[in-house]
């Protein structure tokens, strides 16, 4: 029995693993196109880094472009930030990302022409270019499925809230989800308006650190033990609720916010994360309501291979982040 228990619970974390890998392709890229005096366009192009490697895009501007002589290239985070300057006028033609057919990710495209007019266009890998000059319309409603997408495919945020509901009493449970919810919509808020910032290298960090905390204190309360953790979960929710606030921000920070529709576009995008954490919540509990039907041993067969999986995967994190 221990043999198959150790078993599922590896697979589950290959599996777990396997999101971890891909779940990078989801983060949006962006592409912004400046027109500056004397006939230049300053073009800024940033695309996600999935498993060490940049994606299999680029951007393919009007015919009036020439390729660019030099480009300078930076790694910021986990995203590659291209930039260069081209003789250009952006009054014809059409703009194209190459390459988005064959990935899962979406393009926000940003357009300044030299009056001061700014347009915001999403690309998305079935319709993968836009006309100059076709209406931008608005792209705010792109930011609730980004919002919710961050949620289901961040695995570290998935990892925290699974020992959340391990750590938990039934009883409880509504308590921590909310003060989670409201600690990262503090953070979240904040920094995409801009008003705080931090690197996001401590950041992941830390979020990783509090993975790996929780696992413990599961270990401590399945052992009888208790700490200010286990009676006030809530607290610890909160709290760590308000850091991961900031690794969220982080996909916001590779897009940026609509010019004018910031507040909305914020609003949507906190909502997305709650409905992908509403729906993994669900899932979760669904799966516990399950095993008891089942009469299935829910601690041996579920929540071990879970505790296995959030600590396991923290301790990993953390060490890959320390070194």
């Amino acid at each position: 029995m221990t043999v198959i228990r150790f078993s599922v619970s590896w697979a589950i974390l290959m599996w777990m693993c396997g999101i971890v890998a891909s779940a990078h392709e989801i983060r949006p890229a962006a592409l912004e196109l400046t027109e500056q005096s004397g006939g230049t366009v300053a073009v800024v192009w940033k695309q996600p880094i999935l498993s060490g490697r940049k994606l299999k895009m680029r951007p393919i501007l009007p015919d009036q472009c020439p390729e660019p002589e030099t480009i300078d290239q930076v790694v910021s985070g986990d995203a590659i930030v291209e930039s260069w300057q081209i003789p250009c006028r952006l009054d014809k033609g059409r703009v194209s990302i190459a390459g988005l057919d064959r990935t899962l990710t979406d393009v926000f495209v940003r357009l300044r022409t030299k009056d001061g007019t700014e347009s915001t266009y999403v690309l998305r890998p079935a319709s993968a270019s836009f006309a100059l000059g076709d209406p931008a319309g608005s792209p705010t409603g792109a930011y609730l499925r980004i919002g919710a997408e961050h949620m289901l495919f961040g695995w570290d945020h998935l990892l925290f809230v699974l020992g959340l509901l391990l750590l938990t009493a039934p009883r409880q449970l509504l308590w921590v989800i909310t003060a989670f919810t409201l600690g990262h919509s503090i953070t979240l808020a904040i920094t995409a308006l801009g008003l705080f910032t931090l690197p996001s290298e401590p950041v992941e960090l830390l979020i990783a650190v509090s993975i790996f905390f929780l696992a413990i204190e599961v270990v401590r309360k399945w052992a009888g033990k208790t700490s200010i953790t286990i009676r006030r979960p809530w607290l610890i929710a909160l709290g760590f609720g308000l850091l991961h606030g900031l690794g969220f921000a982080g996909a916001l920070a590779d897009i940026g916010l609509p010019k004018g529709e910031e507040i909305w576009a914020l609003l949507l995008f906190n909502l997305g994360v709650e409905v992908g954490q509403i729906l993994f919540v669900c899932l979760a509990l669904a799966v516990l309501w399950l095993a008891g039907k089942i009469s299935l041993d829910k601690r041996k067969w579920i929540e071990a291979p879970a505790l296995y999986l959030v600590g396991g995967l923290g301790a990993f994190y953390t060490l890959s982040r320390i070194f």
